[in-house]
């Protein structure tokens, strides 16, 4: 392998995973499940050097973490940035002292939001992968997940963003609520799910939630079909909430989530795209890494 210029680490809640770089190109990459949920504060630095020590050398090798390991639970605090800003910048990272000396590593800050009050932690760095690709860019760019977010991109901007639970709703109440007993845990009906997207839209999620669980005892509705279309309720009900005034969107994540965000946004008569996420958060941790190298 070529000699690593730096290393790309992308560390959320329930997962690490890394790059070996060569300016913008990809020497290798690997990955763990530590982490920063499973991890005690003195446990990071043996978890980064489990995965990524084959890759060093004697020579000092920069780090760009970005994600939850700068979370107050992580390994150091990054404090947000405030909004509106650009969503990273060369020299406002959070230098790290770790005690072996082939690293040094520096954590990418998230970014805040006073009113209303909201947070991001490692979503700046797709958008920055985003923005370096597309400057000028203006209009939404939703980053779904378990807290999806909504984020206003203008002048290269985040200008504002919104936060919508939807993932962890659902999780909660396909597995928890009485719905549970309707809800497949795998499966998926595009009829469904329409219906759904179009019932939160309405702003008729709440009234419709309960009809799920009715629906299976009176009518046999298949478990698949629920699935779908309690995904469709929330989905909409999440685009009812924050989609109003948005003519063009880019969804960042992983291609299954994307590809429902993509199909409810298309229901609501938005034009949208979608891009992977994993390759964002690459492209932004260079886009951070080359604006140091050049200051």
């Amino acid at each position: 392998m070529d000699a690593v210029e730096w290393i790309a680490v992308d560390w959320g809640t329930s997962h690490l995973r890394a790059w070996a770089m060569a300016g913008r190109a990809v020497l290798a990459e690997a990955g763990s499940a530590k982490g920063m949920g499973s991890l005690e504060p003195d446990g990071f630095e043996p978890a980064l050097l489990e995965l990524i020590g084959p890759w060093l050398e004697t020579a000092r090798v920069p780090v760009l973490a970005c994600g939850m390991v700068g979370a107050r639970q992580g390994w150091v605090e990054a404090s947000y940035r405030a909004v509106p800003c650009a969503p990273v910048e060369a020299g406002q990272t959070c230098k790290v002292s770790a005690r072996d000396q082939r690293v040094r590593v520096e954590i990418v800050p998230g970014l805040s939001q006073a009113d209303p009050a909201d947070v991001m932690r490692g979503e700046e760095t797709q958008i920055a992968g985003f923005l370096a690709a597309e400057p000028a860019f203006e209009g939404a760019a939703i980053l779904p997940g378990t807290h999806s977010k909504w984020v206003h991109l203008a002048g290269g901007q985040v200008q504002g963003f919104h936060t919508a639970m939807t993932g962890e709703l659902f999780s909660l109440l396909a597995t928890q609520s009485v719905l549970r007993h309707s809800v497949a845990t795998d499966g998926f009906d595009a009829a469904a799910f329409d219906a759904g997207v179009q019932a939160g839209l309405a702003g008729a999620a709440l009234a419709e939630l309960f009809a799920i669980r009715a629906s299976g005892l009176l009518a046999g509705t298949r478990p698949e079909a629920s699935r779908a279309r309690l995904s469709g309720l929330l989905i909409g009900a999440e685009i009812a909430a924050f989609g109003a005034g948005v003519s063009e969107a880019v969804v960042i994540g992983g291609a299954g989530l994307s590809a429902h965000y993509l199909r409810a946004l298309a229901v609501a008569g938005c034009k949208a795209r979608a891009l992977d996420g994993a390759d964002l958060v690459r492209e932004g941790l260079w886009s951070l890494y080359e604006g140091a190298t050049h200051d």
